[in-house]
C-alpha cells in the first residue's frame, strides 16, 4: 500500500458499509487502532464517520459507538432515521448518509492529499472521479473476500488505490474482548449493542436495527 509520510490524508467512513464488510469477514474493527495504523503511514488530519441513529426507542444500538468515536478523535456525522410504510404496508427505516459524505468529501478535499474512503458502494465512483480531478488520491478499503463481494468493481476500478479489508485484519482487527478506552472519560462500549451497530443505507426492515 502507497502512503507518503508529508502527505495531508482524509479518512472517511461509511459507517454501514464498512461495518457489514468487516462483519462478512468475521471480525469488528477496532477503530483507535484504525487512527494510530493510519497516522504511522502518513498526515491525518481528519477523520469522519457518518452513520444514521434511530432515535425514537428508549436505547439505540448504534449509541455507545457514535459516543465513543466522538470522545476518541473521529467527527461524528449523524442524522434521524425516518420511518415510512412501503407499498406492501411493512413498516421501513431509511438513513441514507451518501449525500452527506460525499458533500463532506469534496469540501475536503480543496486541503488534503489525499482521502481515504471506507465503503465499497459503487454510487461513490463519481465521488471518487470527481476528487481525482482535483488532484487528491483516492484509497478506497472495503473487501472481495466475501460473498457477495462488498466493494462494486467501478468503484474498485476508479481508486487510485484498492486495500482489501482483509488485509489489515491483524493492523486493525478485534475478535473478542472489551473494546479499548483510549480516555477515561469516554463512554463505554458494550460488544452485545455493536452487533446490531448500524441502520442501513437503504430502506429496509425496522427489526434489523433494533435490539428488541
Amino acid at each position: 500500500m502507497h502512503f507518503y509520510p508529508d502527505e495531508r490524508v482524509g479518512l472517511f467512513v461509511d459507517g454501514p458499509n464498512f461495518y457489514g464488510a468487516a462483519r462478512s469477514l468475521g471480525f469488528d474493527v477496532d477503530y483507535g487502532a484504525l487512527l494510530r495504523f493510519l497516522r504511522g503511514k502518513a498526515r491525518l488530519v481528519r477523520a469522519a464517520y457518518y452513520t444514521a441513529v434511530t432515535e425514537d426507542t428508549e436505547f439505540s444500538s448504534i449509541r455507545p459507538l457514535v459516543d465513543w468515536l466522538d470522545y476518541n478523535g473521529y467527527h461524528m456525522v449523524t442524522k434521524p432515521t425516518k420511518e415510512f410504510i412501503d407499498p406492501e404496508g411493512n413498516r421501513r427505516v431509511k438513513g441514507n448518509m451518501d449525500v452527506e459524505l460525499a458533500v463532506d468529501i469534496v469540501s475536503a478535499a480543496r486541503t488534503l492529499d489525499h482521502v481515504v474512503l471506507l465503503s465499497g458502494d459503487g454510487d461513490f465512483r463519481y465521488l471518487v472521479e470527481t476528487v481525482q480531478r482535483m488532484g487528491v488520491r483516492v484509497t478506497v478499503v472495503s473487501t472481495k473476500e466475501s460473498r457477495p463481494p462488498m466493494i462494486a468493481d467501478e468503484l474498485r476500478r476508479q481508486a487510485d488505490q484498492y486495500i482489501d479489508l482483509m488485509d489489515l485484519r491483524d493492523d486493525i482487527g478485534r475478535t473478542g474482548g472489551r473494546p479499548q478506552r483510549n480516555t477515561d472519560t469516554a463512554p463505554s462500549r458494550n460488544d452485545d449493542n455493536h452487533n446490531d451497530e448500524y441502520v442501513d443505507d437503504d430502506d429496509d426492515d425496522i427489526d434489523r436495527f433494533r435490539n428488541i
